[in-house]
């Protein structure tokens, strides 16, 4: 990686925590217009336990400020993703050099990733929020494309709809994934999940398989996991959809919230209100646990119209990001 005179990259640790989560929150507010980001979300990307799917690079001035950060995910065979953050403070030449860099160095990441994984292409999949004109312009200069726009959703709750009912008359029946006495979730209700989400997901834009293994192991290192948020959807005792939730921190006294991370239904099933049934039930469930919003992720360029869904359930979107993908040749 070329750095000007006394600047140096390596990689994170623990202690600087702290550091990059001030330049993501500083990115936010440059980008979005408010900053969301905790220490507890960063710790998640540099901390030791999850370094055998994630590495992480940071640059350093030669008077010891943290400048740029780019860290990489091996989040499924095939599929790479990829943030890069450079500090908003400096100079176009500079900022557009420390960006220079750090994309070569995911570069060379995706490529080892891709060859550990016998593959002959690898997918890298970065980002941007849509006004973020700076990162769009580094994304086209490293050979991204945007791929696909994503509207970011949120509803907010009441909580007389603690009592809401999800029954929609069309026989579907939602629970939680069943419990052991310990509290430990059944491993056969998360691989139903793990299931009927890969299956649900199949036809959709640059879906890519994901073991059990990794699948679990990435919901679970989320700070906002919760087993209580995991929810089925049977027909004729058939799970024919799945929910998989989280909980959102508050900003300041704000209460925390519910977030969305997966809800996916069967093809054979659809028709048939399962989508609207599990949203309806994780409506109730943050009523009643004093969450004041759910928030949700819709793919804005989708043939499902799930986004029509959405809007009559109440959802209205904040903001919007894009992803931008690159494909690099292995070997």
């Amino acid at each position: 990686m070329s750095l000007p005179p006394g600047w140096v990259a390596a990689a994170p640790r623990e202690r600087d925590v702290a550091e990059l989560t001030e330049l993501l929150r500083q990115h936010e507010r440059w980008a979005r217009g408010w900053a969301s980001a905790t220490e507890e979300d960063v710790l998640v990307e540099v901390c030791e336990r999850p370094r055998r799917t994630r590495e992480n690079t940071v640059v350093r001035d030669a008077g010891g400020v943290l400048r740029g950060w780019a860290g990489t995910h091996d989040r499924a065979a095939g599929r790479m993703l990829l943030r890069v953050l450079v500090d908003w403070e400096l100079d176009a030449p500079l900022g557009d050099a420390v960006a220079d860099g750090l994309f070569g160095w995911a570069d060379q990441v995706a490529r080892r990733v891709g060859a550990t994984r016998g593959l002959t292409r690898q997918q890298v999949d970065s980002g941007a929020f849509a006004d973020d004109g700076r990162q769009r312009r580094w994304l086209r200069a490293a050979g991204f494309e945007k791929a696909r726009t994503w509207w970011q959703m949120t509803r907010p709750v009441r909580p007389e709809e603690a009592g809401l009912d999800a029954t929609t008359g069309d026989g579907v029946r939602i629970r939680r994934v069943r419990r052991d006495g310990s509290g430990r979730p059944d491993e056969g209700d998360l691989r139903t999940v793990h299931d009927v989400l890969e299956g649900a997901f199949a036809d959709h834009f640059n879906s890519h398989e994901e073991t059990f293994d990794e699948f679990v192991s990435r919901l679970r290192d989320d700070p906002g996991h919760r087993w209580d948020h995991w929810w089925v959807a049977e027909l004729d005792r058939t799970a024919v959809g799945a929910l998989v939730g989280s909980v959102t921190g508050g900003a300041g006294a704000r209460p925390a919230g519910s977030y969305v991370e997966y809800l996916g239904v069967l093809q054979s099933a659809r028709g048939r209100r399962v989508a609207k049934s599990l949203l309806r039930t994780v409506i109730a469930d943050a009523a009643a646990s004093g969450h004041d919003r759910v928030d949700l992720e819709v793919d804005a360029d989708s043939p499902t119209g799930a986004h029509g869904m959405y809007v009559s359930m109440g959802w209205t979107t904040t903001y919007v990001t894009e992803s931008w993908h690159r494909t690099l040749p292995i070997g």
